[in-house]
C-alpha cells in the first residue's frame, strides 16, 4: 500500500531532501544537491513567502519510495494571463502505482487552488532547475541543471503528460571553436564597435549597480519566452548573492551602448565537479573542504544566462558574447563549456550556438496536462 505524507516537520523536510541520494546510489552521473542549499531554497527563498508550495513524500511499508512539490506560481500566472499550476523535486523508483499517487496528489492541490493545468518538472519557475532530462544519459548534469534516470520518461508520459516544449543545451570541447570562428568574432567586435557598442566584463567593484541594471536586462530579454516570469527584485537579488560567490569577471560580460547595458552573459564553473563527491551533499565535516579545494580544479564552465534586450537583437551581439566566453575558456585551458538551456523555439539563439559549433548533447522537457 503507498502513503502519501504532505512534509510539515524538519525531520521530514530533512528527509524529502535526502531521498534522492538513496534512490541514486551508485550512479556515476548522479550529482547531489548541497543539502544546507536545497533547505535554504525550501525555506528561505524569497518565492516560498509569495507562493503556494506543498512538498509530499510517498511511503510504501515505511520506506520512502517517492517525493513531489505542488507549486503555485501566483506571479507566473499574472504575468502570462495564464491559470496553471506546477509540481517540481519530483524523484521516485521505477513503479508506475508510486508515480501515478504522486502525480494524484500534487494534481488534488492544485486543484484547490483552482487552476486548470499542472507543468513541470519545475523548481518553482524556469528561472530554476527545470525540465525531465530525455537527452543525454551519458554524462553528469553541470550546475544548475536537472538530472534524472531515463525511466521518468515513461513516468510521465504513461501518466497522462504530454510534450509542452524542450530546453536544450549545447556543450563545447576543446575542437569546438576553430580559427574561422574566431577571425567572425573579431569582425563582429569591430562592427560592434563602430556602432558604439563595447562587450566589456562585469565590474564586481560596483557589483549592486550592475546587478540592478542586469535586472532590467534579464526581465527583459527574455520576456516573451514560453512560461517566462520576471524574477522580482528579491529573487534576484537572491540568486545574484549566490553568483557573485563564484563567479570570474572575465567570464561574465555585459553589452554597453552609449553607457546602457543592451545584454550580458554570466557564466559559471561547473561546481558540478565538486559536488559529485560531496557524499549526501554534507558539508561537514569534510565537504567544505573538498568545495573549497577543488574550485581550482574545476575544468567547465556553463554559460547559465544570455540575453540581449529588443531593438538590438540580430546585430550579432549574442554571437560575440557567446565568442567571448568560449575563446577565454580556450585560453586557460579548460575543457569543455555548457551552454543552455535554450528553448527549442528559440530560433535567433540555437542558431548563433550551432553557427559557433555548439553540439546539442542534452534535452531536458517540460510536460503539462490538463486538470
Amino acid at each position: 500500500m503507498i502513503t502519501i505524507t504532505p512534509v510539515s516537520s524538519k525531520k521530514e523536510l530533512g528527509a524529502f531532501i535526502d531521498f534522492p541520494h538513496d534512490l541514486y546510489k551508485g550512479d556515476p552521473n548522479y550529482v547531489p544537491e548541497l543539502f544546507i542549499a536545497q533547505r535554504d531554497l525550501l525555506t528561505k527563498h524569497p518565492f516560498v513567502k509569495h507562493n503556494p508550495l506543498q512538498c509530499f513524500l510517498a511511503y510504501r511499508d515505511g520506506k520512502i519510495v517517492g517525493r513531489i512539490a505542488a507549486i503555485l506560481n501566483n506571479h507566473h500566472n499574472e504575468f502570462n494571463k495564464v491559470n496553471e499550476g506546477f509540481f517540481g523535486f519530483f524523484d521516485a523508483i521505477n513503479d508506475q502505482q508510486v508515480a501515478d499517487e504522486l502525480f494524484k496528489t500534487a494534481t488534488t492541490w492544485l486543484q484547490d487552488q483552482k487552476v486548470d493545468s499542472i507543468i513541470g518538472p519545475v523548481n518553482f519557475s524556469t528561472n530554476e532547475p527545470s525540465g525531465l532530462l530525455v537527452y543525454g544519459f551519458d554524462s553528469p548534469p553541470v550546475v544548475m541543471m536537472t538530472y534524472n534516470a531515463p525511466y521518468y520518461i515513461d513516468l510521465m508520459e504513461n501518466a497522462g503528460f504530454k510534450k509542452k516544449i524542450d530546453l536544450i543545451a549545447y556543450k563545447f570541447g576543446d575542437e569546438g571553436y576553430n580559427e574561422r570562428s574566431y577571425k567572425m568574432l573579431d569582425v563582429l567586435q569591430e562592427r560592434l564597435k563602430r556602432s558604439d557598442i563595447i562587450i566589456r566584463p562585469i565590474n564586481l567593484k560596483k557589483f549592486k549597480q550592475e546587478a540592478d541594471a542586469l535586472r532590467e536586462v534579464y526581465n527583459s530579454a527574455w520576456d516573451s519566452n514560453t512560461g517566462f516570469v520576471p524574477l522580482t527584485d528579491e529573487e534576484f537579488d537572491y540568486l545574484a548573492k549566490d553568483l557573485k560567490l563564484i563567479i570570474d569577471p572575465a567570464f561574465c560580460k555585459v553589452a554597453e551602448h552609449e553607457g546602457k547595458i543592451v545584454g550580458f552573459s554570466i557564466t559559471v564553473p561547473n561546481i558540478n565537479e565538486i559536488l559529485i563527491k560531496i557524499k549526501r551533499g554534507r558539508l561537514l565535516p569534510t565537504g567544505i573542504f573538498k568545495l573549497l579545494l577543488g574550485k581550482s580544479k574545476v575544468k567547465g564552465i556553463r554559460i547559465f544566462a544570455l540575453g540581449v534586450i529588443e531593438g538590438y537583437r540580430k546585430r550579432g551581439i549574442e554571437a560575440v558574447l557567446y565568442g567571448d566566453v568560449i575563446r577565454e575558456y580556450k585560453k586557460r585551458g579548460l575543457k569543455y563549456a555548457e551552454a543552455g538551456w535554450i528553448l527549442e523555439n528559440n530560433d535567433l539563439m540555437n542558431k548563433a550556438l550551432i553557427d559557433i559549433n555548439g553540439d546539442p548533447y542534452k534535452t531536458y522537457r517540460l510536460y503539462e496536462k490538463a486538470i
